[in-house]
């Protein structure tokens, strides 16, 4: 079985700045993406950016600019800057990872709220 453990969000000012981190343990022979997505009450799921274990990125065009996903592999771990912080941006965000079989594992979620 895969853990995922993400930082704690929080509470930040608008134009603001947060990182989060999510960290993987368990049974993990090897992982293909790791990313982020976020949802708030009555929305979907929304992916926010994924970076792939060779590094390529992909991002959601609301955060281009302003957020950056970077992975430290030997960690297992996947962190997203977060800059120039929006009240559109408070959501719960998720970690997901993706296994080269196609599993598919999320964190719990933490609350990242922006304040206008």
């Amino acid at each position: 079985q895969v853990q995922l453990v993400e930082s704690v969000g929080g509470l930040v000012q608008a134009v603001g700045s947060l990182r989060l981190s999510c960290t993987a343990s368990g049974s993990i022979f090897s992982i293909n993406a790791m990313g982020w997505y976020r949802q708030v009450p009555g929305k979907q799921h929304e992916l926010v950016s994924s970076i792939s274990s060779g590094g390529s990125t992909i991002s959601s065009d609301s955060v281009q600019g302003r957020f950056t996903i970077s992975r430290d592999n030997a960690k297992n771990t996947v962190y997203l800057q977060m800059n120039s912080l929006k009240p559109e941006d408070t959501a719960v965000y998720y970690c997901r990872l993706e296994t080269p079989r196609g599993y598919i594992y999320w964190g719990r979620g933490t609350q990242v709220t922006v304040s206008s």
